[in-house]
């Protein structure tokens, strides 16, 4: 792909708009970032503080600790970290600079300051509504699609801000330039020095929260129990690296990871697992990066026809998208990436989500896993074909149906997973 060509600037483009950093969970962190912004208008501290959310924004807030807060989870809590002590510059890193005596005056607007959460009227996906209350003055700052898209900001019923169009793909390049022959094309003539800070940053902040959680107790220790009950080959090792990522994510871990698709599991799924071959192949810097930039569009690629958040577990895209990197990393092209991706969505695409939580370090494992076998599967001359199951003809056509099922067929599910998780 050559310079000039106005796909390559688009393809650098979704690479910045998608590999940013973020510390925790970006759910609860996009209501820290929008309740740090709100307090911001407002200019004094609330009375009263009320937040609006979709259904899915409950399902991955509901159980992951937030970074910086003593072991602080849920809605109201990271509404009032970002009240009291969140930078809304700093986006989804928006409690990065929160300090350890700031813990206890978050504990204090906790138990003073009345704060409501519920469901927002609307049918939205992704919704973030936060209200602001001091003697008669009202604030309300409003996020929707995609965790810094703010599409309106209000004070005493004056609008200081609103997006005339509703929707990140106003300001975000169009996904739909992705596929999987231009993203291998991309990956091979690609100027390293045009994605090299941000691939470099996202190795060195995803392969920090890895160590993390393979070093120290989080979560399920996931990462941890696959090494010691399974041994530490180079699959098991790109598994458990993944999943401890997640193990340290999911528990509070206070480093911070780079994203994709809007998840930092994705993110770590996507990235750690093409590090830890391309250290076993002893590959050299500029290998690794192209491998990268395969993964990261891939994940990218699969997930955005089916939406930020869905029923359809977002790790299953990144666990095909290692694959794909690693399957570039050895050498593997069009026809190698494209059997690798369509077997390992073939394996794994029945996970749900439930939710951020630990057990996502799990599914993590076994995504990761499927992207690797289905490398494996490609290089002993098998496949699943079209017309398996759900599976099309060519590699277009199944991340088409992948997107239909996400997107479509899982809103029923979505809705009473949500319904379940309310309940309990």
């Amino acid at each position: 792909m050559l310079k000039q060509d106005p796909k390559y600037s688009k393809y650098i483009q979704i690479l910045k708009e998608e590999l940013v950093s973020a510390m925790g969970c970006t759910e609860p962190a996009a209501i820290a970032y929008v309740s740090a912004r709100a307090r911001q208008i407002l200019g004094a501290p609330p009375e009263r503080v009320l937040i609006e959310v979709s259904g899915n924004i409950v399902k991955n807030v509901k159980s992951v600790l937030i970074p910086n807060t003593g072991g602080l989870k849920g809605i109201r809590a990271a509404a009032a970290a970002g009240i009291v002590a969140g930078n809304p510059a700093r986006h989804l890193e928006v409690l990065s600079e929160l300090k350890p005596e700031q813990r206890e005056e978050i504990a204090r607007f906790l138990e003073d300051i009345p704060i409501e959460a519920r469901l927002a009227s609307s049918q939205r996906v992704f919704e973030i509504a936060v209200h602001l209350y001091k003697a008669d003055s009202h604030v309300q700052v409003l996020v929707t699609d995609s965790h810094t898209n703010i599409v309106l900001e209000e004070k005493d019923g004056k609008i200081l801000y609103e997006k005339t169009q509703e929707g990140p793909q106003q300001q975000e390049t169009d996904r739909s330039v992705l596929n999987v022959d231009d993203i291998i094309d991309f990956a091979d003539t690609v100027d390293p020095d045009d994605v090299r800070d941000m691939l470099e940053t996202q190795i060195r902040y995803n392969s920090a929260i890895s160590h993390e959680g393979l070093e120290k107790s989080y979560g399920a220790n996931i990462g941890r129990i696959i090494l010691k009950s399974y041994g530490n080959d180079i699959r098991q090792r790109a598994k458990a690296a993944a999943a401890a990522g997640s193990d340290a994510r999911m528990s509070g871990c206070e480093l911070p990871v780079v994203i994709v698709s809007g998840s930092g599991n994705q993110g770590i799924t996507a990235s750690v697992p093409v590090l830890e071959y391309a250290m076993e192949s002893k590959a050299d810097r500029e290998s690794l990066l192209r491998a990268l930039v395969v993964s990261d569009l891939v994940a990218i690629h699969l997930k955005s026809g089916i939406g930020r958040l869905s029923a359809y577990c977002g790790v299953v895209c990144a666990g095909a998208a290692a694959g794909a990197g690693i399957a570039y990393l050895d050498g593997g092209r069009n026809e190698a990436i494209s059997h690798t991706i369509v077997n390992a969505l073939a394996i794994v695409s029945g996970i749900v989500c439930d939710g951020a939580k630990p057990s996502c370090a799990a599914k993590i494992a076994a995504a990761v896993d499927a992207g690797i076998f289905g490398y494996e599967m490609y290089k002993n001359g098998k496949q699943f074909y079209g017309g398996d199951g759900f599976l099309a003809k060519g590699v277009e056509n199944t991340i088409k149906i992948i997107s239909r099922i996400g997107r479509e067929g899982m809103r029923d599910t979505d809705r009473e997973i949500i319904q379940i998780m309310l309940e309990h």
